[in-house]
């Protein structure tokens, strides 16, 4: 059963792209006779790439929990030259809607959406600007926000650090929201917490240029921690498990803050991991689905941003953390998650979904 084109909208971000064995193809399903389809390519970190592909994964898994006429599989790039076969491949088998997984996916997504502009397509945080495509983006520097002020009252030595997998929007929206959650400590509570890392003026920082190696982000941050920093939030997937694990080997010398998925459900390394700046991309995806596959119209403009109104965006509970912030500043961060909601606060980046 095929629907009609959604109308999109376009423009793409980034996925973290992890480590983890890129499973077999076509896994999980067969498109049956009076089944819908979705079928997802997957970015080249991987369905086990405990981010950005096993989140969107888990979104289709939700929505063929719910409804059972659902079926999904999905093929594993292993490089981006596979991304426009693969989404081609899934445009011959006549998938009803076919995910794509990150931004550096949106060149290729565009390219075969256009091609086929009766095939429905979806984005995960990015927007591409082709009609039959719907984006699903998420304000992350709002919660990178909360995260930026939990970091600045509980940092011990006055130097919290950030670093990114590559400049490019979805990767900085996260250092922005984080740099200025930790000015707004400064201001509000009359602190001087430094920032290394990620210059949010200039748009300079350190970056790994890579989302998988974990020895390049163990070296990022490595020089972040002989700077002072004794919390680091890498944006760099798999690669900032190399900052997660040396931190656990550090002895308490320094602590991390995770991204995407909540760090503790995601990572071995919980026990150094304060929280999470999430994307609920999950429940996106498993909205969009079961959406489509009702017959509904995917209004492409504005497509989906995911924000802390709207659940789209959160942190992660403290989880081994719980005792150790102070019930003072979980107050204050929830007070200034409600503000930011109301609009009272407001959180701003350059790279923010437009």
């Amino acid at each position: 059963m095929r629907i009609a084109s959604v109308v999109a909208m376009g423009g793409l971000v980034l996925s973290a792209a992890a480590c983890g064995e890129a499973p077999d193809e076509d896994n999980n399903a067969g498109t049956g006779g009076d089944k819908y389809s979705a079928c997802m390519v997957t970015d080249v970190g991987g369905i086990d790439d405990k981010s950005f592909n096993t989140s969107a994964w888990q979104g289709l898994e939700d929505a063929k929990a719910e409804n059972g006429d659902i079926d999904i599989k999905y093929v594993a790039s292993k490089a981006e030259a596979d991304y426009e076969v693969n989404l081609t491949q899934y445009v011959n088998q006549d998938c009803d809607f076919i995910l794509a997984v990150g931004g550096l996916m949106s060149e290729a997504t565009k390219k075969i959406a256009e091609a086929n502009p009766e095939q429905q397509f979806g984005i995960v945080d990015a927007d591409p600007g082709v009609a039959n495509v719907y984006p699903m983006q998420f304000d992350t520097a709002q919660a990178a926000f909360l995260a930026g002020y939990v970091a600045a009252g509980m940092t011990k030595t006055g130097k919290v650090g950030t670093y990114g997998g590559l400049p490019i929007p979805p990767v900085t929206i996260f250092m922005d929201g984080y740099a200025d959650g930790v000015a707004h400590h400064n201001q509000v509570k009359g602190t001087n917490v430094q920032v290394l890392g990620w210059d949010k003026a200039t748009q300079k920082g350190s970056f790994t240029n890579d989302f998988v190696k974990q020895d390049e982000g163990k070296k990022v941050s490595d020089a972040l921690v002989a700077q002072g920093a004794d919390i680091i939030m890498p944006v760099a997937g798999g690669a900032g498990l190399g900052t997660t694990s040396a931190a656990k080997a550090s002895g308490g010398k320094y602590n991390t803050i995770w991204v995407d998925v909540d760090g503790c459900k995601s990572t071995p390394d919980c026990s150094v991991i304060i929280t999470t700046v999430v994307k609920n991309i999950p429940g996106a995806v498993k909205e969009a689905v079961l959406k489509a596959a009702g017959g509904e119209k995917l209004a492409a403009d504005p497509g989906f941003v995911g924000t802390l109104a709207n659940d789209g965006v959160s942190i992660a509970p403290y989880n081994e953390f719980d005792s150790k912030v102070p019930a003072e500043l979980k107050a204050e961060v929830d007070k200034l998650k409600a503000d930011i909601s109301a609009g009272t606060v407001k959180v701003e980046s350059a790279a923010q979904p437009k």
